[in-house]
């Protein structure tokens, strides 16, 4: 599912708010996850998940094309834990 389609479905499920509304509404949720990631912080949504941010750090890689070694640098990388909810979910266990 992409974004266009996400806010199709709850404008369909909401038919009292206009599809503007709630292209704001999950646009806002969305930007509101990237702040508290870039801030740092940890996003738990219950029954879904958590986002959190994991640190990489700098690395000797290969080049696939060469096979020359490459220094990579350390990163952040988001990360996403499903919630035991989902996971039972996906697994027929509802």
């Amino acid at each position: 599912m992409i974004r266009s389609e996400l806010i199709q479905k709850v404008a369909e499920d909401n038919p009292h708010l206009y599809q503007r509304d709630v292209e704001k509404i999950v646009n806002t949720i969305f930007d509101e996850i990237v702040e508290a990631l870039s801030a740092g912080d940890r996003v738990e949504l219950r029954g879904f998940g958590a986002f959190s941010v994991k640190q990489r750090d700098a690395r000797v890689g290969r080049n696939p094309r060469t096979g020359e070694a490459v220094e990579v640098e350390e990163k952040h990388v988001p990360f996403f834990k499903a919630g035991k909810l989902l996971r039972d979910r996906l697994n027929g266990k509802e």
